[in-house]
């Protein structure tokens, strides 16, 4: 059995006096999505002191912390924080450890709730059903949570529904609305301004500061979607 693969070489930065930036790559590559999640996991379990967050993004790590608990003699607290963090990360595979958290989504695609999805099947190329087949059909994963509170960026979209954003973004994107922008999939978790495709719409509710965690979606989690009819989206969101 071969040993784990080690983390990359990755670029390390002072971001202000309370943050440091770890970069992995410049480029949306779920490889290097994979190592930001594992970077991050090893952070998270070193439990360095004065850390109070890790904000993985998709080629990048942010992590925050407390300069007073690195304050010790001339030396800057970043550069004793970034010693600590490369020691930390010296054994550290590249492959995220144990298994995603799996969420499903329901989406009902089309119609008032999908208004963008005929004019985009015809300029892919495909029907509507064959669209939909593939965009349900595939193995999705959150790369971040970025943009408004909740709105996970989803790697994993079939390079077939690879889709420009909208020459004239909205002003208004419902809440929920299912998306698709260059080779990214996403949901809008409230009512927000947004140029991506909307091809359908979930009655899930993404964010919500009352409910713990606020978040439906975490970095790293393993996404499905599955198509539903308007009457279902109706008693989804009746049942809340």
């Amino acid at each position: 059995m071969s040993s784990p693969r080690a983390l990359p070489p990755f670029e390390l930065e002072p971001l202000g006096e309370s943050a440091l930036m770890l970069r992995f790559g410049e480029r949306i590559d779920a490889e290097a999505n994979a190592c930001v999640h594992a970077a991050a996991a090893a952070l998270r379990a070193a439990a360095l002191p004065g850390v109070h967050d890790v904000v993985p993004a998709y080629a990048s790590l942010a992590l925050h912390y407390d300069p007073l608990a690195w304050r010790e003699g001339a030396r800057a607290p970043w550069r004793r924080v970034a010693d600590a963090v490369r020691g930390a990360l010296g054994t550290a595979s590249a492959v995220p450890l144990g298994t995603p958290r799996a969420i499903d989504v329901p989406v009902c695609y089309g119609g008032a709730h999908g208004p963008d999805l005929d004019a985009l099947a015809t300029t892919l190329g495909l029907d509507v059903a064959d669209l939909v087949a593939r965009h349900a059909g595939g193995d999705y994963r959150v790369a971040m949570i970025g943009f408004a509170p909740g709105f996970p960026y989803l790697l994993g979209l079939d390079a077939s529904l690879h889709a420009p954003r909208r020459a004239h973004p909205r002003t208004r994107v419902p809440r929920g609305s299912v998306a698709i922008g260059g080779a990214q999939t996403g949901i809008y978790p409230s009512e927000l301004p947004g140029g991506w495709q909307l091809i359908g719409r979930t009655p899930l509710v993404l964010f919500d500061p009352e409910r713990e965690p606020a978040c439906l979606f975490s970095p790293g989690d393993a996404v499905r979607f599955h198509a539903i009819t308007p009457a279902a989206f109706d008693a989804i969101e009746a049942a809340r």
